[in-house]
């Protein structure tokens, strides 16, 4: 084996070179990461937000389907939502997937015509659109 400055020549990245990556190494690296995160970043949001959606589509079905029991039970609406709980029809007052709050839900209030009460329907409390764009999040 033959040294040259101190080092075995054949071995490590070059002759007499320290070893390591290059500056034109790294930031091709860090290009190809840019590159993949532009990608999946968007694709797992609009993940989150289609799952979102579906837990909205599914808290306002379990709603409206207690409201519905309620009324025939009692033969009037509820007053509020609280009040869904306290009867047992409701384990809690949902957290609106969109909001993630549970106190930002649209009380819609019954016709005249209707029974009594104050909670007919509720929609999502947020201004935001769906992700097809179609309507509204408080039109569902």
């Amino acid at each position: 084996m033959t040294r040259i400055g101190g080092r075995i020549a054949g071995h490590g990245r070059g002759a007499g070179r320290p070893g390591g990556f290059t500056l034109i190494e790294l930031m091709v690296v860090m290009a190809i990461i840019a590159t993949l995160l532009s990608i999946a970043v968007p694709r797992y949001m609009d993940g989150v937000t289609r799952s979102r959606e579906a837990a909205l589509k599914q808290t306002l079905h379990t709603v409206r389907d207690s409201i519905d029991k309620f009324a025939a039970d009692k033969g009037r609406f509820p007053d509020s939502l609280q009040e869904l709980v306290e009867q047992r029809y409701l384990k809690r007052v949902p957290v609106d997937p969109i909001t993630q709050a549970a106190n930002t839900w649209t009380i819609v209030p019954p016709p005249a015509d209707s029974l009594p009460g104050q909670v007919y329907d509720i929609h999502s409390g947020s201004p935001g659109r769906s992700l097809d764009g179609s309507s509204f999040y408080a039109e569902w």
